[in-house]
């Protein structure tokens, strides 16, 4: 698999990652064994940059992955690049939030993650999302301290606009920065991947398969109450039938270039933007290999065009987000 870097002096990481939150919750049951065997196949196909946080799962997918690396022992932790994060605080059962990035709760997460993921270290550490009583400099003055004590390599923000970033990099190199970026969910090409790409950070996106819309397999319709998607403005009503228009397009495209619309999406993150790391997420390792194999497709310029073009940001309906999900991040 192609490799990519994770910030100008950061480890080479695959050009895909796996993301495991829809291991734990928000996307119907789930099954520890069946998540197990996933996480096993993406390392035997090359990926080796996974992505958790904190709050998936109330710390359910932190102890799944620490399970995952106790089981495989040294050799398969030298061989993973481990992502957390932290700042969402959750009652159980609730999808509603809070935002903490005090000093205090920063340091007490971070011990409690590498805690729950049986590891001295690790990788990439997030700011999940921000509270803007707490300044960045000194959000990212307590990270850099934990970098320092060596449970941290590499630093990293999600949801946070251009000029939190480079207030945040003055203080302390980021690796990285998360955000939502999809075929359907445009935004950081308004500035944030020009930054990023400017001051060597890597730019990690996440739903890169629009919670699995773009793939052309889901039927909106039979969605369970459970399934955080059911009450996403953009599957429902109005808006996901009009949303599912555009995605027949997509597997008309798909169709033409012989592979899946889940690859054509993931494909065009890829050959659009040289350092963007998509982390499609899955617990079934059929989907899985179908989303690696995407890191070898090329594309020729009048497809990326052609696919702009049909998910002009104006085509696409209905918010990304409830409006509780856009608490603690900079919309810009």
């Amino acid at each position: 698999m192609q490799t990519r870097r994770l910030g100008a002096n950061g480890p080479w990481v695959s050009a895909l990652g796996l993301g495991c939150m829809g291991m734990s919750e928000f996307y119907g049951p789930t099954d520890d064994t069946q998540s197990l065997q996933t996480l096993a196949r993406a390392l035997e196909l090359g990926i080796v940059m996974f992505d958790t946080a904190d709050t998936y799962g109330l710390g359910h997918n932190e102890r799944l992955l620490g399970r995952f690396l106790s089981e495989g022992g040294g050799a398969r932790r030298q061989r993973m690049v481990l992502a957390t994060k932290f700042g969402i605080v959750r009652q159980s059962g609730q999808y509603e939030r809070r935002i903490d990035n005090s000093p205090a709760y920063i340091r007490a997460a971070c011990d409690a993650s590498l805690q729950r993921l049986q590891v001295d270290r690790v990788d990439l550490y997030y700011c999940h999302r921000r509270d803007p009583a707490v300044p960045i400099e000194e959000v990212v003055g307590v990270m850099s301290d934990l970098v320092a004590a060596g449970k941290v390599g590499g630093i990293g923000l999600s949801e946070v606009s251009v000029a939190t970033l480079r207030r945040a990099h003055a203080v302390h190199p980021v690796a990285a920065v998360q955000s939502e970026y999809s075929l359907w969910a445009r935004e950081p090409e308004n500035g944030m991947l020009a930054a990023c790409a400017e001051l060597g950070v890597a730019f990690v996106a996440y739903s890169p398969l629009g919670r699995a819309f773009l793939t052309s397999t889901l039927d909106i319709q039979r969605l369970p109450e459970d399934d955080f998607r059911k009450h996403n403005p953009r599957f429902s009503g109005e808006a996901g039938m009009g949303n599912l228009r555009l995605v027949e397009e997509l597997g008309k495209i798909a169709a033409r270039c012989d592979i899946t619309p889940a690859q054509l999406a993931l494909s065009w993150l890829l050959n659009k933007q040289a350092h963007v790391i998509p982390i499609p997420g899955t617990r079934r390792i059929a989907y899985l290999e179908m989303n690696a194999a995407a890191s070898n497709v090329v594309l020729d310029a009048d497809t990326l065009i052609e696919l702009d073009r049909l998910f002009d940001p104006q085509a696409v309906s209905g918010d990304r987000y409830p409006q509780a999900g856009f608490v603690g991040m900079e919309r810009d």
